[in-house]
């Protein structure tokens, strides 16, 4: 199975990949409208929504949950959070 670099997604239709192209490494959640991989920034403000919405926890334990499962991904392995 693949999974998004940027965040752990199964991607096992050609939908599921950014611009429906199965040779991009990041899933259609991760891209920008260009079809571009979104910055660091971008996935955690929108991985922090993501996990406050479906959860329904406070925004700063979100972010530190966000910040916790991006730390993970191949994506964000040598990024230095400074935020």
């Amino acid at each position: 199975m693949i999974k998004c670099i940027a965040c752990g997604m199964p991607m096992n239709a050609k939908e599921d990949f950014a611009c429906g192209d199965i040779t991009k490494n990041y899933c259609k959640f991760c891209m920008r409208e260009d079809g571009s991989m979104q910055s660091y920034r971008e996935k955690l403000n929108s991985m922090t929504e993501f996990i406050i919405k479906t959860q329904g926890i406070k925004e700063q334990p979100a972010r530190e949950a966000a910040k916790s499962m991006m730390a993970k991904l191949p994506a964000w392995q040598n990024k230095i959070d400074d935020m």
